[in-house]
């Protein structure tokens, strides 16, 4: 039996009349806790109030289906009464780190006691505001973290294949500059005494068209196909070894059987290497601009991650600028590409010649984020989302739609609040929207709405375009 003298070592109890006292004691359950064994566990309906006695039990949140620790609680300690109070699933994980002995207050025992006692109402309350706080602020420097590692894990697949591009341009352009030099020279050799440059010239003309086609990008792949066949049939009734390898390279330049004709002709009855050389020297040269291009291609599309990561992150976060909201959205869809180009249609309605608005970037493009992130875990990574924008008297205004399976009716209005999540356990913080509605409605003075059926849920966001004085 819970002993008066052990529960008023706790301040909170120090404000109830020693007949409460003696009524909780008599009411308490005593509840004997191993080390390891489990007292209430997250997304659990709420049990009771419960007092901590002795030894001490962590306290858990699950983050993406990992554990994570926030603290712990050391006896004396009382636990329980946000679940009690908000009569919502328990909001962590609280497990014994020793053997613990802990008494537990139903808590309609514990309501009762909070209605009757101003001193320990107040108490109570000034402990549920910190441990609120605190939770937040863990939760949301998890959420921060936890976006800016899906982000970064996406762009790093996003880098990794202009990435792979580029070196293997680099490598094979090396070994193949190299080869031309000495085709170069063997060939220099062999016409030193050549009085008429005629036939050189036309190997170079042929070799630039080639360069400018490729280049260019003239012609498509059908083409391309078409034109190799023909090409490998002409080779290997010339007798070049591995027709096959460049028979691509040549098609790509826009080489046919008819002008290998008119240039090879001098060389059929020729010996040595320079038999086929020219055809080879062709080749190799047309797999080097198309490594270059391959290359160059590789490059600016890392240039252009890199530009919109930097954009995204507006590294001067502390300042209010005047931005395009559409630089923003885009930036954001880019960084999420490896997840949307797996199955989401993106759908833009862009009013170009709505106003820019004072914003902190950074915080906004984490209004995006969220928006787009939610929209594709609401399609299950499948579906199609429409962003429209346009302006209305003093604001700018942005929807983002998804086809997702909606919000269901009766927790609608209740999807903004702080850890409400529609998610299973350790799928969603319920901060998510709650760092929306945040930032456009405190940080921007702004608005947000949600209209939702199964098939569209539609957010709509108002930001005004002049700065508000701000009381």
């Amino acid at each position: 039996m819970l002993c008066a003298e052990e529960l008023l070592r706790l301040e909170l109890f120090q404000h109830l009349p020693k007949a409460r006292i003696d009524w909780i004691c008599d009411r308490a359950t005593p509840i004997d806790l191993a080390k390891g064994e489990i007292l209430i566990k997250e997304g659990d309906p709420p049990r009771g109030f419960f007092v901590i006695l002795a030894g001490s039990l962590s306290i858990s949140r699950l983050s993406n289906g990992i554990e994570m620790p926030i603290g712990q609680h050391e006896a004396p300690a009382f636990v329980g009464e946000i679940p009690v109070l908000t009569e919502q699933p328990i909001l962590v994980t609280l497990c014994a780190l020793t053997d613990c002995r802990v008494y537990e207050i139903a808590g309609e025992d514990f309501l009762e006691l909070l209605h009757e006692c101003r001193d320990f109402e107040r108490t109570i309350f000034r402990t549920v505001q910190t441990r609120i706080r605190g939770l937040e602020s863990f939760i949301r420097n998890r959420e921060k973290m936890a976006a800016l590692g899906n982000l970064a894990a996406g762009l790093a697949h996003e880098l990794n294949n202009p990435a792979a591009a580029l070196v293997r341009a680099l490598k094979d352009v090396t070994p193949a500059l190299l080869e031309l030099q000495r085709m170069n020279l063997v060939y220099g050799k062999a016409m030193a005494t050549e009085e008429d440059p005629t036939h050189t010239q036309e190997w170079q003309d042929l070799r630039d068209r080639g360069y400018d086609i490729i280049i260019e990008g003239r012609l498509d792949s059908l083409t391309i196909s078409d034109r190799e066949e023909e090409l490998l049939d002409w080779l290997e009734d010339y007798g070049v070894e591995q027709a096959w390898k460049l028979a691509e390279p040549l098609a790509s330049g826009n080489v046919t059987p008819e002008i290998l004709d008119i240039l090879m002709e001098r060389w059929r009855d020729d010996t040595t290497e320079l038999r086929d050389q020219g055809i080879r020297w062709l080749a190799l040269s047309f797999d080097v601009m198309s490594s270059i291009q391959a290359g160059l291609r590789g490059a600016e599309r890392i240039s252009a991650l890199i530009s919109s990561m930097k954009s995204y992150s507006h590294l001067d976060r502390g300042v209010q600028q005047i931005v395009d909201v559409h630089d923003g959205i885009e930036d954001t869809i880019k960084l999420f590409s490896y997840k949307i180009k797996q199955g989401i249609e993106i759908k833009r309605n862009y009013d170009r010649k709505i106003p820019k608005v004072p914003a902190y970037g950074s915080e906004l493009n984490q209004v995006w984020t969220n928006l787009i992130d939610n929209a594709i875990d609401a399609m299950d990574g499948e579906g199609k989302i429409e962003i429209t924008t346009s302006s209305c008297k003093d604001r700018v205004i942005v929807t983002m739609s998804d086809s997702g399976s909606g919000i269901p009716d009766d927790v609608r209005s209740r999807i903004f609040e702080p850890f409400f999540t529609t998610k299973a356990v350790g799928k969603g913080s319920g901060l998510g929207l709650d760092i929306v509605r945040r930032v456009v409605e405190n940080r921007h003075r702004g608005t947000i709405s949600c209209d939702s059926k199964p098939g569209q849920t539609t957010f709509t966001i108002g930001l005004p375009v002049e700065t508000e004085s701000r009381n």
